[in-house]
């Protein structure tokens, strides 16, 4: 059952709101205090992050099964080594703002047998580094500099050139512990050239970013250290996204 590419492809064309909640099985999260979440509304569980080590990475799947109830696990791959059969989808991601070979095909091979006897349902998925300059951890580990949230036209480009070579979904990530967000402008350029699920992540640590972001054409948006740091604002959110979902319903 291909649930991830359905979630995300229902919430892109009803212009519904979706809530995505990144968990990086290295920072060794005290997971049981999310037991809430599984009847909270929240859309997919990410699974993933920089580090190349595999790590806790089946452990911290089955924990977040356990507590996440029937909510969708996906994986964020930060390198060929990130793999769960206990996963029910992975981002397939080539990142297409970069120019290192690594990242546009190397890893993707090495993993390319294993995704394929896993039974994981295969999202691809065109990933997109933006933000104000800033380097942060995914900028170092990937040696690729990130656009520009300045130059929405070439941001534009690129995406457009990966939903040419066939991807289907797209993240556009300001990056983990980004001060400022990818812009309203990058997000709406993308999201009217491409008409795909557009996910959007990084630097969203409050609620008006937030609403920016959805106002923008974000389908699907990510938490991940803001909810490290304030557990309750994954509820906040949850909230705001109820609050879109609910006036569409009654426009």
């Amino acid at each position: 059952m291909k649930t991830v590419s359905k979630l995300l492809k229902n919430l892109s064309k009803s212009r519904r709101k979706g809530v995505a909640w990144l968990v990086d099985p290295e920072k060794e999260l005290d997971l049981e205090q999310f037991s809430w979440i599984g009847n909270s509304g929240l859309d997919l569980i990410l699974v993933g992050g920089s580090s190349f080590s595999a790590g806790y990475f089946d452990k911290t799947v089955q924990q977040l099964r356990k507590i996440g109830r029937s909510i969708p696990i996906c994986i964020f791959p930060g390198s060929y080594l990130q793999l769960s059969q206990k996963a029910d989808a992975i981002l397939f991601m080539v990142l297409i703002s970069g120019r290192n070979p690594e990242f546009l095909i190397s890893h993707q091979v090495k993993a390319a047998l294993e995704v394929q006897e896993s039974g994981l349902e295969v999202l691809p998925t065109g990933y997109i580094l933006v933000n104000n300059g800033e380097l942060l951890s995914v900028h170092s580990v990937s040696q690729t500099l990130p656009l520009s949230n300045d130059d929405p036209d070439f941001v534009k480009s690129t995406a457009l050139a990966g939903k040419f070579m066939g991807m289907r979904f797209f993240y556009l990530d300001a990056g983990s512990g980004a001060s400022v967000p990818v812009s309203s402008g990058v997000i709406s350029a993308v999201k009217n050239a491409v008409k795909s699920p557009l996910i959007v992540g990084g630097g969203l640590t409050d609620s008006e970013k937030v609403r920016k972001a959805f106002d923008a054409g974000a389908d699907l948006i990510v938490l991940g250290n803001a909810i490290e740091k304030d557990p309750g604002f994954l509820s906040e959110v949850l909230d705001i996204k109820r609050w879109y979902n609910h006036s569409l319903n009654i426009n």
